[in-house]
């Protein structure tokens, strides 16, 4: 079983350098795969309203045996529950689905603009946070306007942003500014699905001098970043693979190479003009 080490947010909650994304991981097989990474030693299970598994990953958790403590799930409320009662009620939604008592991180999945109840949604969550039905708050594809706007309203900055990061689009301003405000950077697509990255000389050849595969350079440049990857995988192998990447050190030149592959977004996912309903 590998062992993820943990960070602690700024809330004080602790949080694992890595976790495991459940995107399209449902029924049954769903429900075996979170299982198998809960026993290869993942801590962190990423779903969401909108991933339509909240079920499966409260079974998950509950067949694993492990001690409810000892993890950490985390959800978010879709851009149709915007507002602050409706966030609160969003969650309670949630956590009846997920049959548990608390959901450990709760994130705002869209700032969704256009509707302009990003800030009363905040309120929502700290509101929710209060009352114990979840640990810790936070947000996701939020711009650091945005995240601003939020601290200034209300003083309570998220706990975590999760937003598109890759060595592709390794957003330096954006991380720089959540270690300013200490803000947990948490990526999403960290392997840049559906792209060439992973055949990339550069990635090959440092899989080479450290004697591990290009998969593992990618989410280990993540974790030195100070970043949370979220790899998603059914597969028990390359679960095990993709969360044994603490054993070996990229140099600070290595990780500034990887970090030149900068292209920029590779999906429609501005949070300025992409919103999800």
């Amino acid at each position: 079983m590998n062992a993820i080490p943990t960070v602690i947010l700024n809330d004080g909650a602790w949080f694992p350098e890595l976790g495991l994304g459940t995107y399209n991981l449902r029924g049954e097989e769903g429900i075996e795969a979170m299982v198998a990474a809960i026993d290869s030693g993942y801590r962190l299970l990423d779903t969401a309203v909108n991933y339509e598994n909240e079920g499966e990953v409260g079974e998950a958790v509950r067949r694993s045996g492990v001690d409810r403590d000892k993890l950490l799930v985390t959800s978010k409320i879709p851009g149709r529950h915007h507002g602050r009662q409706e966030a609160i009620d969003s969650i309670k939604g949630s956590l009846d689905v997920l049959g548990l008592d608390r959901i450990d991180l709760h994130l705002i999945h869209w700032p969704n603009p256009s509707v302009g109840r990003y800030v009363e949604t905040w309120r929502g969550m700290i509101e929710a946070r209060d009352l114990g039905l979840v640990r810790s708050i936070g947000v996701s594809n939020f711009t650091e306007d945005q995240l601003t706007e939020l601290i200034e309203e209300t003083g309570v900055a998220p706990a975590v942003n999760q937003v598109e990061l890759h060595p592709y689009f390794p957003q330096e301003a954006l991380r720089a500014f959540h270690r300013t405000h200490g803000i947990r950077t948490e990526s999403w697509s960290p392997l840049a699905r559906r792209s060439e990255l992973l055949t990339e000389q550069l990635i090959h050849e440092l899989a080479t001098v450290h004697d591990v595969t290009p998969t593992q350079v990618v989410l280990r440049w993540h974790t030195q970043l100070g970043s949370t990857p979220i790899p998603k995988s059914a597969d028990p192998d390359r679960q095990r693979e993709n969360a044994d990447v603490f054993g070996f050190t990229l140099t600070e030149d290595q990780v500034a190479a990887i970090s030149a592959l900068e292209r920029g977004r590779l999906w429609d996912g501005d949070p300025l003009t992409h919103e999800e309903m």
